[in-house]
């Protein structure tokens, strides 16, 4: 199978985790919200919110892959850095509530950073495979 068929299905099965990830949030925030705190509240809010934006720009990026003309190998490897790079990033949030103080780094916060560059690098690759494409 081509990377294109199957990325998009890995990243529409993820977006399900992160519908389970909103209800248990709702839930969390109204039930239970003293349980979780500020600043865990804070960080489990944006975990999920950047894993739901995050995919969807991942299944719009799948699209457009295909007309950069990278032969599988680079498309496999594009579409592997950019997923990699939502999970770090938004799994970096998740780490943070779980480990970090407020204020301080930690290695989910450092974890966040390294999914950013990892989507940038997976973005700024399909721009200029569609540049040299056109």
């Amino acid at each position: 199978m081509e990377p294109t068929e199957i990325l998009p299905v890995i990243a529409l099965l993820s977006i399900v985790t992160v519908e389970f990830g909103g209800h248990a949030l709702l839930r969390f925030v109204t039930t239970d919200r003293d349980r979780l705190g500020r600043l865990r509240e804070r960080f489990f809010r944006a975990g999920h919110a950047h894993a739901g934006v995050l995919l969807v720009l991942s299944l719009v990026y799948l699209l457009y892959l295909p007309r950069a003309g990278f032969g599988d190998g680079l498309e496999w490897a594009c579409g592997g850095v950019l997923l990699a790079g939502v999970l770090a990033q938004s799994g970096g949030f998740f780490l943070h509530l779980g480990i970090g103080k407020e204020g301080r780094r930690s290695p989910g916060t450092a974890l966040t950073r390294i999914g950013a560059l990892l989507l940038a690098a997976a973005l700024i690759a399909l721009a200029v495979g569609l540049i040299q494409a056109a």
